[in-house]
């Protein structure tokens, strides 16, 4: 991929869509093309194909997704299905007919099974039953990855489908309704903190264990990907490394300066109870992520900070 390319950033303004702007920046890259959900519906195929044909990308990072926490996966399942199915049939197909010369398609560790082996292998896809509670967001996503798969067999188009474990950085979403588990943390810490709340009760029972990728790492793998890797097996990234819900809670209280007491709420859902990435294959390419956890939260807690500050909010 060269930077000096025409490449399409599909989700400029998510999480990991911002990153991978930045990324690309810092790398050189002089011809991105960006379109706001108001400049250009992706559930709309139409107006999908009409851009690809109008603007005539070369490359793509598919990184616009309805995406959410354990809560909005469990509300909304049908929005997670339908809008993301929409999103990336249009884009795949429409890159693939307008000759884009490669794609990185991107997924979710939530495509493994409930029960996965630990640390989760690429292989593990489809041999067990999924998270009930995300099950139609990963559903969608393993679509993603065989309309690749399929698109790469039939068609000799080069696509690839890229795994991240859980994301967290600038640019996340600390909505209380829609977040994922440590945005949400770092918000209800930080209100705690605030309010001189005695405790804070986190869902769950504090004993799954998950692995945290700082965005930044995320986006220099996708870009990485995109220059040393081709083929139809989806690849993980990840840090190889988890901890507890309970003892990200305790790092995230840590950083925020809350010393109250962390209670845990076992009648609410703990979901998958590891989530852990094998992630030899990429580290065989040559990459590792070099953001440490408890570096990254304080850098997401500043960031989170800045962003009340910049709106007049208490902070």
């Amino acid at each position: 991929m060269e930077l000096s390319a025409r490449i399409f950033v599909a989700g400029h303004r998510g999480l990991v869509g911002s990153a991978l702007v930045r990324c690309l920046q810092r790398a050189g890259a002089s011809n991105l093309l960006l379109r706001s959900r108001t400049e250009l519906d992706l559930t709309d195929q139409g107006a999908v194909a009409a851009f690809f044909a109008a603007e005539k990308p070369e490359f793509v990072f598919l990184a616009a997704a309805k995406v959410g926490g354990i809560k909005a996966n469990d509300t909304y399942p049908a929005e997670f299905l339908r809008d993301n199915l929409a999103i990336q049939t249009n884009v795949i197909h429409s890159a693939w007919q307008a000759g884009v010369r490669k794609l990185c398609f991107l997924g979710s560790s939530c495509i493994y099974p409930k029960l996965a082996p630990q640390p989760m292998p690429e292989e593990a896809l489809l041999t067990g039953p999924l998270e009930p509670t995300n099950e139609w967001y990963a559903i969608a996503k393993i679509a993603g990855i065989k309309m690749c798969q399929a698109y790469r067999r039939q068609y000799g188009f080069d696509a690839i489908s890229v795994m991240p474990t859980n994301l967290y950085g600038p640019g996340d979403n600390f909505d209380l309704e829609n977040s994922h588990v440590l945005p949400a943390m770092i918000r209800r810490f930080h209100e705690a903190k605030l309010a001189a709340a005695p405790s804070v009760t986190i869902w769950g029972t504090g004993t799954p264990r998950r692995e945290f990728l700082h965005v930044d790492d995320m986006a220099e793998a996708c870009v990485f990907l995109m220059q040393h890797y081709s083929d139809a097996m989806h690849i993980n990234v990840g840090v190889g490394v988890d901890l507890t819900i309970l003892e990200l809670a305790e790092l995230v209280a840590k950083t925020v300066g809350y010393d109250g007491a962390i209670l845990t709420d076992p009648s609410k859902p703990d979901g998958t109870p590891r989530k852990l990435m094998d992630v030899a294959r990429i580290h065989a390419l040559g990459w590792r992520a070099r953001v440490g956890l408890a570096d990254g939260v304080a850098q997401t807690y500043r960031w989170y900070l800045e962003q009340l500050q910049g709106a007049g909010v208490r902070a």
